[in-house]
């Protein structure tokens, strides 16, 4: 039995997963902690994703009573777009600014302002945002001139973990697609705007892989972890490419991904451009595309008001799920830290329709409602796009576990919700990833060798009024709030 490792380095924690090659059998897990951020500034030492994924590997390789050297392959997905800086040594030369480091977003309108958005859609498939790591490079240029310029190399965290393993510098389409340097529809970097626009032109970039190409062995810094020299390494991806991997979503399928952040994405066959800047047009980890919308508010937003209702997550739930469709008045625009989209950075969270009658129950359900109405404004948004979304409905991540958000997406959307068996996903598509890059195999076919089983299917209930989500379109339609 072959047994492969995959790493999901989120910005909360490091999850890894050991799992069996040729069936996906899950055999042991592990999971550390990384530091807290709390955005508008969210950084992290590359230095705690590695110490990280060291103690969850371990604790992995001990629940599934393996040993290191057993692992014969391993992959990487992490969350995307934060920027790590790299001396000519390979020294990281200061903390990583992350996806959800808004610092950047003078910068990101600058260029927006200076070319338009529909300049970007075509270039790079995205309009770029704070998230953008051309847009941390700009702040860069601007605010850290010095350590820029010490700079021999830039790269992603997923790249950054991968380097550790293998020693060499290289990525996946999924990853560089969201850099805002990188056109995937033509397979190059655009190092013209990197120039123009962050500032770096004279920077290395990873080279970019496809979705089973062999990334090096585990010869670097692998050591620590206790993989034998010889383990094959995976191109890795981003997270949310991961996840959709892992969960195996096809073209039409439409994913939610409920975590701290909030996604909503598909597979599409053709690049998508976007000039509203809604939609970014990234690849996958097949070969394929990935339109998605991100939110920065899903549910910590949901925890926010269970903390301030003192219940647990299950009475939470109970309370939301208690509010008859004729009760839904009580409507939130949930962009409590800023937004990335809508791109509102300075936003903050906005609540309709409160009465002296308004009781608990229907905060919990606005909550909820609030963050699926977010996530469900940027399946119009993917739609307006040309992408077909009539396949099954999935949703992952934490907030998976909560029937109140899968009732309420299967309510807003008329159609049933599935929970999928995969463990993590993100990991589990990283598992996915280096069985086939360790058979030589192609993922689109090891992705069907491993279909996830349904766990649960959330069936439509009566029907929202239409007044919830007009009214929640009039409160996001105040936009920016000075803070």
């Amino acid at each position: 039995m072959a047994v492969v490792a995959g790493v999901d380095s989120s910005t909360q924690s490091c999850k890894v997963e050991l799992r069996e090659s040729a069936t996906g059998q899950l055999l042991g897990s592990g999971q550390a902690p990384h530091p807290p951020t709390t955005p508008p500034v969210s950084e992290q030492d590359p230095a705690a994703w590695w110490q990280a994924l060291k103690v969850a590997f371990a604790e992995a390789c001990d629940r599934a009573d393996t040993p290191p050297g057993a692992v014969r392959a391993i992959a990487i997905a992490a969350q995307c777009h934060g920027l790590v800086l790299q001396g000519a040594d390979g020294q990281v030369l200061r903390p990583a600014k992350l996806w959800n480091d808004l610092t950047s977003a003078p910068q990101a309108k600058a260029m927006v302002r200076d070319t338009g958005s529909a300049f970007w859609a075509q270039a790079v498939g995205s309009v770029p945002t704070a998230a953008f790591t051309i847009t941390k490079l700009a702040w860069m240029a601007e605010h850290e001139p010095a350590i820029l310029a010490e700079a021999a190399r830039a790269c992603l965290p997923h790249d950054y973990l991968t380097w550790k393993l293998t020693g060499r510098s290289v990525t996946d389409r999924s990853e560089a697609s969201g850099t805002g340097y990188y056109a995937s529809h033509e397979g190059r970097y655009r190092t013209d705007l990197l120039q123009e626009f962050g500032g770096a032109g004279g920077l290395a970039l990873p080279e970019v892989l496809g979705p089973a190409e062999f990334a090096g062995y585990a010869s670097g810094a692998a050591a620590e972890l206790g993989l034998p020299a010889d383990a094959v390494v995976g191109p890795g991806a981003g997270d949310q490419h991961a996840g959709a991997l892992g969960i195996g979503i096809g073209p039409g399928d439409l994913l939610f991904s409920l975590g701290t952040s909030g996604v909503t994405m598909t597979v599409t066959d053709h690049s998508v451009h976007d000039p509203t800047g809604w939609v970014d047009g990234v690849s996958d980890a097949t070969g394929r595309y990935l339109p998605l919308v991100c939110t920065l508010n899903a549910t910590k937003v949901t925890d926010w008001f269970r903390s301030i209702l003192g219940v647990s997550f299950a009475e939470f739930d109970e309370l939301a799920l208690s509010v008859a469709p004729s009760e839904r008045t009580l409507t939130l625009a949930a962009f409590f830290d800023g937004e990335r989209t809508p791109d509102l950075p300075r936003a903050v969270g906005i609540l309709g329709g409160l009465t002296t009658a308004s009781t608990r129950a229907q905060l919990a359900r606005a909550a909820v409602d609030g963050v699926a109405m977010g996530l469900l404004e940027g399946v119009d948004g993917i739609v307006r796009c040309g992408a077909d979304v009539g396949g099954r409905v999935v949703v992952t991540g934490g907030g998976a576990h909560s029937a109140a958000y899968r009732q309420s997406l299967a309510d807003f959307l008329g159609r049933p919700v599935v929970v999928a068996d995969t463990g993590d996903a993100a990991a589990r598509g990283a598992c996915l990833q280096a069985a086939a890059v360790l058979a030589g195999a192609c993922v689109d076919h090891v992705k069907e060798q491993w279909r996830p089983a349904e766990l649960a299917v959330t069936e439509p209930g009566d029907q929202v009024p239409s007044q919830v989500r007009r009214l929640y379109r009039e409160l996001a339609s105040y936009r920016q709030v000075d803070r």
